[in-house]
């Protein structure tokens, strides 16, 4: 940015989930899992902390930060929604109407970082930006309706993205 004059901002943002997330990552992957009739699949002892953000929060974040951020600062995009994957998985478990336990252990993935944080005190005390989805679960509610209504747009690649993950011992 300085060596070439370039006006930009950066962000670093936590993780996201909601509509049209490919059924490759955890969340969709649970949700339409549990859609299909496979048992949901927790990685190792799903004590991994993220912290959770709706992509509308993301994407409203992004857009303040193109509005009212300062060139050549970092901006951390997080929604204080810090929780284990198995709270993740459990929850969506008892919102779908089925036995929160009802999940496989399965091998964790190699290199499975134990906790991603992000601190967004600086996007939220200097440009004002706020999460809308601020309770997870129903967050969680939201994106298993869209998966739920939006099949068509997942199912042609349910069979691959768990082949995949079957030759991986996940």
């Amino acid at each position: 940015m300085r060596s070439f004059g370039i006006n930009a901002t950066l962000s670093n943002c936590s993780n996201n989930y909601g509509p049209y997330q490919h059924i490759e990552k955890f969340i969709p992957r649970q949700i339409t899992n549990i859609l299909s009739g496979i048992s949901p699949k927790l990685y190792g002892t799903g004590e991994q902390v993220r912290d959770w953000i709706h992509v509308d929060d993301h994407n409203s974040a992004v857009h303040t930060i193109l509005d009212k951020g300062r060139p050549g600062e970092l901006y951390l995009i997080g929604a204080d929604g810090e929780q284990n994957n198995k709270y993740i998985l459990e929850t969506i478990l008892e919102l779908m109407g089925k036995d929160k336990m009802a999940y496989e252990h399965v091998n964790d993935r190699p290199g499975h970082d134990q906790r991603y944080a992000i601190d967004n005190t600086k996007l939220r005390t200097e440009l004002g930006w706020e999460p809308t989805y601020t309770n997870l679960r129903e967050g969680l509610q939201a994106t298993i309706d869209w998966y739920t209504a939006n099949e068509a747009w997942w199912m042609a690649e349910k069979a691959a993205v768990e082949a995949a993950y079957a030759k991986q011992g996940q």
